[in-house]
């Protein structure tokens, strides 16, 4: 199954129906359309369309290969939003390893017909059974009976849901693998009674409109939308379309698949399908995966080679396949730092501990507390953002202890333990009982659990997951046993767990009238912890607490926003309009060998500049940007921005904006509508956004009304150009924003970055496209190993005097270049394309005897004629701009013969000592053939770090 799904991509859609739906005539239904000529030699793919009656026309593509004999069959569903276009690699690998697959749209995707119905069980799920019933007719597919193949169902979320329902509908289904879906939709949008609205939202969005889906539903979802509050025919409604309404009539062998990254389905779904599943006797596997709808890792291989085995024990009958242990969790074992990426690690159990296994109770400490509902129920705070995460998703943020949560003061109270002895590893679901009173009969609040580090430093919510839970009757006070989110997440020996309750959440719809609650705690935090799970993997280190670059934009509005603020120096007056100075900057991280990341930096950016910053791999550009931004602190010197002295959570990073690549974009939304959500999630007015500037500069045009799955490469840049440029900041920072674009979406990237300089604000760009940085950039700062190199305009630094290019008409050996090097007056020789970079040591001569002679640029072999550059006795004058010596001057009667013909270059002392330097090449017989100032960044940026990137 194709698990790479972003935010609403996974939510899979069809679900079998009663066998008494209408059977398709066994000849001449449908339309053949295709056959298959684009796939491999071993898979046959036969492409037609199949009616369903009441004109309603379903997509379908049937896998086989050339193998004799009948054989098991799979159906497999796509997602939510989607075709059966998504699932085509997964069915041809299955049809190689010898299953019978049948892919389909379900009703209102793709090319097929019909209104969504979210799994109905009179149109999704009559569809499927009429799709096995097709198979039962074809003579590849093994049957179990006249009219019964041995069939499979497997999708993820939308296709994981119509796995489970037909299982439950259809009798003849054999195995069942569903991923990241959901067990009741009525728990899943309405938990506890509070509406789920931001992921309400997106299905309506990326389901095409209100219009696409039935009747019943789009009249649903508008009324519960406008009041805020589900109402019992709302649950009824999507309880009938669930799993759990044919729970007890699921008896197949089931492998749950579940996301831990998921606030749209969380961990609770498949534990309540698991406990009624095998209830009912069936064999059942659990496996939590790191990612989810909101993003992280889907472990798409390791996922579908255990449901390939999952089908052989089940399907083929092969009782010697490993189908994997009875449960399992993938856990984050630290980082890979070549890439940056989460390592993955696995857990397991023989059996399934469910989430409240090895309970244990953790003290909590506080007095009761007030805090309010604000009007309108706004600035809301803010756990998971939908689908925006990217790859690396919110909560693989907090498996690596980065705290992007935002809770607003005075809208919430915290109840903390204390610092705990040992390890504490909670898998499951932590309860507490507290008392709530209100000043409103309704009370919504959202409970979770934070991991906070030492001294309060590190704040981390585990997944990015809330418990929403309505409390009635609440003025009179009332006795709540909150279930907070199920989560696996380790807290380090000496960290506190900390209780928040919140009156908002930008996920969900709060009352909009103001009220004010107070809470006390009824007991401690119950925590699971399952102690029967072993990890094949040392723990998380400790140490590992940075942010990858895949989620830092996300962390830095959350910051720029939300975070405590700290005590920082008094404002510079005299560096108000100075965008950014940096004043012998210095960071070392803990434990490293490599010593300093950047040592004793310095530099300034001025108004209207485009900078360049430029290093090797481990210069300690990231690390200078961290700092920049407020991410991580210096050891030593200081960061001012606008005169301002940087410490995260400072409100003059309000003025900076940060675009690091990877950002997540939602791909049903358009361009606009998932820029203004983002702008949301931050809490600023909406004023403030300045989203049409933006857009004006970022220059997508009418593209912005478009869904954003839409979009080319370039485009997606541009788009999350324009997300850190809401605001208007008047810094802003671009990690590698040209990575992945061809050459004219390069160009037009670069025209971004001009207009918005252009308007006078500050931009700094991190690129390792050299070229690219010359055209684009006014001003550079190289760095090397953790040191600023070199920093200044960038023609001064291309076209400097004391780098010059040596052209050369044969190649030389090592030796050669080493002598050269060793000159007196010269700092180093690089091999280049061009021939060799020559960088002169600053006021160094060049001469044999380190004085530079005095006879001109003649060669060896010459007796002092002058050089033929303007003069009449020696180097050129200063200010000219002719070449170190004539053609012919140089070499003429010695060894060499050959003529130096230098480029038009710098002026003064950088002609005379590139005159010089002539004179020694030609006494070690380096055969020149042209000298002058090199023009190419690529050429400066080898010299400057001496050839080490």
């Amino acid at each position: 199954m194709d698990l790479r799904l972003p935010a609403l991509r996974g939510l899979r859609r069809g679900t079998v129906a009663a066998v008494a739906a209408a059977v398709l005539a066994a000849a001449g239904v449908g339309t053949w359309t295709a056959v298959a000529s684009d796939e491999p030699p071993a898979v046959h793919r036969t492409d037609r369309v199949m009616e369903m009656g009441g004109g309603v026309r379903i997509d379908t593509s049937y896998f086989t290969s050339a193998a004799a004999g009948r054989r098991p069959a799979v159906l497999l569903a796509h997602g939510f939003g989607g075709s059966k276009d998504d699932v085509r690699d997964q069915a041809r690998q299955l049809a190689r390893d010898g299953y019978a697959v049948l892919t389909w749209s379900a009703r209102g995707f793709g090319r097929s017909t019909g209104k969504i119905g979210l799994n109905d069980p009179r149109g999704e799920v009559a569809d499927v059974s009429r799709l096995v019933d097709w198979l039962a007719r074809r003579p590849e597919v093994l049957l179990d009976e006249p009219g019964d193949p041995r069939v499979g169902i497997t999708g993820a979320s939308y296709g994981g849901a119509v796995s489970l329902l037909a299982a439950g509908h259809d009798h003849r289904v054999d195995a069942i693998a569903p991923a990241i879906t959901y067990w009741n939709l009525a728990d899943a949008l309405f938990p506890n009674g509070v509406f789920k609205k931001l992921w309400a939202g997106v299905f309506m969005n990326s389901g095409g409109g209100c219009a696409r889906f039935t009747a019943e539903l789009c009249g649903m979802y508008n009324r519960v939308a406008e009041s805020g509050k589900p109402d019992a025919r709302a649950r009824a409604l999507l309880g009938a379309r669930s799993p759990s309404a044919v729970g007890k009539d699921i008896t197949v062998p089931t492998l749950l698949v579940q996301g831990q990254s998921d606030s749209l389905f969380p961990l609770g779904q498949a534990d309540a399908a698991a406990r009624t599943i095998r209830a009912a006797g069936a064999p059942v596997d659990v496996d939590w995966i790191a990612g989810g709808h909101d993003g992280g890792d889907m472990e798409t291989s390791r996922v579908q080679a255990r449901v390939r085995a999952w089908f052989d024990r089940y399907l083929k009958g092969d009782k010697g396949v490993d189908t994997g242990p009875a449960f399992r969790i993938t856990r984050t074992g630290g980082i890979d730092s070549t890439d940056g990426a989460a390592l993955l690690r696995g857990a397991s159990a023989n059996r399934y501990p469910g989430l409240e296994g090895g309970r244990r109770t953790v003290a909590l400490d506080g007095r009761e507390q007030s805090f309010v509902n604000p009007a309108g129920a706004s600035p809301p705070a803010v756990s998971a953002l939908p689908g925006l995460g990217g790859a690396g998703g919110l909560s693989q943020l907090s498996s690596l202890g980065i705290g992007v949560s935002l809770d607003f003061p005075g809208q919430y109270a915290h109840f903390d333990s204390r610092p705990v002895r040992d390890n504490l590893r909670i898998t499951g679901s932590p309860t507490v009982t507290v008392r709530v009173t209100s000043t409103s009969d309704d009370a919504v609040l959202f409970g979770k659990v934070y991991d906070v580090g030492p001294g309060g430093t590190q704040q981390v919510l585990p997944a990015q997951l809330v418990a929403p839970v309505r409390v009635s009757g609440a003025r009179q006070g009332r006795d709540v046993t909150l279930t907070l989110p199920a989560v696996d997440h380790e807290v380090q020996k000496g960290h506190r767990l900390r209780l928040v309750l919140a009156s908002t959440d930008l996920g969900y719809a709060s009352p909009a009238a103001p009220a004010t609650y107070r809470v006390a705690l009824k007991g401690g935090l119950a925590v699971p912890t399952a102690p029967g799970v072993t990890t094949a993997a040392a723990p998380l280190p400790s140490w590992v607490w940075w942010l990858p670059a895949a989620g830092a934009v996300v962390a830095l509005a959350l910051l720029l926003t939300g975070r405590r603020r700290t005590v920082a120096p008094a404002p510079d007056p005299a560096l108000a309009e100075v965008p950014l100075q940096i004043t012998e900057l210095s960071k070392r991280y803990a434990k490293s060998a490599a010593g300093y990341a950047v040592r004793d930096v310095s530099f300034r950016v001025e108004k209207g500049q485009v900078l360049g910053l430029l290093g090797p791999n481990g210069a300690g550009k990231t690390t200078t940007l961290r700092m920049l931004m407020g991410l991580i602190r210096p050891d030593g010197g200081e960061i001012r921005v606008f005169g301002h002295a940087i410490r995260p959570g400072a409100p003059v990073l309000s003025r900076v904006g940060a675009f690091v690549e990877g950002a997540g974009f939602l791909p049903h939304l358009s361009g606009r509508e998932n820029l203004e959500l983002y702008w949301r999630a931050t809490g600023r007015p909406p004023g403030d956004a300045h989203l049409d500037e933006a857009l004006e500069i970022a220059g997508l045009g009418g593209a912005l009304a478009r869904a954003v799955r839409t979009y080319s490469q370039g485009m997606r840049q541009r788009l999350a150009i324009a997300q850190a440029m809401l605001g208007l900041p008047d810094l802003l920072i671009l990690d590698e924003p040209t990575n992945g674009l061809d050459p004219p979406q390069i160009r037009e990237m670069r025209e971004v970055m001009i207009r918005y300089a252009a308007a006078g604000r500050t931009v700094i760009v991190s690129s390792h496209l050299l070229a690219e940085v010359e055209q684009s950039c006014t001003h550079l700062v190289v760095m090397d190993r953790g040191r600023l190199i070199q920093a200044g305009p960038v023609h001064e630094i291309v076209g400097s005097g004391d780098t010059l290019l040596v052209g050369l008409a044969a190649g030389i050996a090592d030796p050669l270049v080493e002598k050269v090097a060793a000159l007196p007056g010269v700092s180093s020789a690089v091999r280049t394309d061009g021939g060799l970079l020559v960088r002169l040591a600053p006021g160094g001569t060049t001469g044999a005897d380190g004085t530079g002679g005095t006879g001109g640029a003649a060669g060896a072999g010459d007796t002092g004629e002058a050089a033929r550059a303007g003069d009449t006795g020696g180097a050129p004058r200063a200010g000219d701009t002719g070449g170190a010596a004539g053609a012919g001057d140089v070499g003429e009667g010695t060894d060499a013969g050959r003529a130096a013909v230098a480029e038009p270059g710098p002026t003064g002392s950088g002609s005379a000592a590139a005159a010089r330097l002539l004179a020694e090449l030609v006494r070690l017989d380096v055969p020149v053939s042209s000298l002058g100032p090199h023009r190419r960044l690529e050429d400066a940026f080898l010299t400057l770090i001496g050839g080490s990137a």
